[in-house]
């Protein structure tokens, strides 16, 4: 597994630019977004400013995994709609207990039955993954009962990104993970998906995670930096959470093979990606031409 090569607090500024563009006239557009980054012990956001044109209130909830959602209605007719959310995020990583590394999958297991109804939902198959047999059968090759969990994520982790090529285009948002496992090919969403299902069928509690990352391109941006290239979308990226023993949600990285760090930004989690989605909504009166989304992460 290759790691982050440099530990150290970060700061970038976000914007992420969301654009539809209609074949004709909306009448209505009904919208929600989850694009707040979150402040928890890895980052800390500093500002954060949502802007829509045309304009038109906002209105603010938690939804039921601790996504902070925006949502907006436009009632009167517009030919375009966009939505552009700026934010300035503080980043460093926090490493987990070494001790929970170490223990056994056995032990893990028992720890994880104490809380099922907790974590039932993370360890169960969801609207967008499936566990097929082709996941329970790399579940028995990496989580074996007297193996200690850590070393084993890692092992799984770099397994993906060894097996799986990164290719834009080559799937749909809802390609099944028995499907991403046959052609081995597949992005980030693709990645992340196949590692919650075979976690799953491991019995470890798995969550999907929607954020940033800084990619090449941006971190040639930044003059003088020395980071190793990390693959990803000039969108959204998606990584995985595993639930370490003891309460600890381990940030794993399958499509760089790492584990998230000081240049992934996150911002929303769920089951799977339709509970994370960055955006979502109903248009009236029309169908949407083109949708443009574009995402610029730069060191400040």
């Amino acid at each position: 597994m290759r790691a982050e090569t440099v530990t150290r607090e970060m700061r970038f500024r976000i914007e992420h630019r969301t654009s539809y563009h209609y074949a004709g006239t909306a009448s209505e557009s009904f919208m929600e977004a989850r694009l707040t980054p979150v402040t928890d012990a890895q980052q800390h956001v500093v500002s954060r400013q949502l802007d829509t044109t045309p304009p038109c209130n906002i209105h603010t909830y938690t939804d039921y995994f601790g996504n902070i959602v925006e949502t907006f209605s436009i009632v009167h007719r517009h030919r375009s709609l966009l939505l552009i959310s700026q934010s300035v995020v503080e980043t460093h990583p926090v490493s987990p207990p070494p001790a929970a590394l170490e223990v056994t999958l056995s032990e893990a297991r028992q720890i994880y039955q104490s809380e099922r109804l907790q974590l039932c939902e993370f360890l169960m198959p969801s609207p967008a993954i499936d566990v097929p047999p082709e996941a329970h059968a790399l579940a028995a090759q990496f989580f074996q009962p007297a193996s200690p969990i850590g070393p084993s994520l890692l092992a799984l982790n770099e397994w993906i990104k060894t097996n799986l090529v990164y290719e834009t285009g080559s799937t749909r948002i809802d390609t099944p993970v028995a499907e991403v496992l046959s052609s081995r090919r597949g992005v980030c969403q693709d990645f992340a998906q196949l590692m919650i299902a075979v976690l799953r069928a491991a019995g470890i509690p798995a969550r999907y995670v929607t954020g940033y990352i800084e990619t090449e391109d941006q971190r040639q941006a930044a003059e003088g930096s020395l980071d190793p290239a990390l693959i990803g979308s000039s969108e959204s990226h998606a990584w995985v959470e595993a639930r370490l023993p003891g309460g600890f949600w381990w940030p794993l990285e399958p499509t760089n093979n790492c584990v998230a760090g000081e240049r992934h930004v996150k911002v929303a989690i769920g089951r799977d990606y339709q509970d994370s989605t960055p955006t979502k909504g109903v248009f009236k009166g029309t169908v949407s031409d083109r949708l443009d989304v574009h995402v610029v992460m730069q060191r400040v």
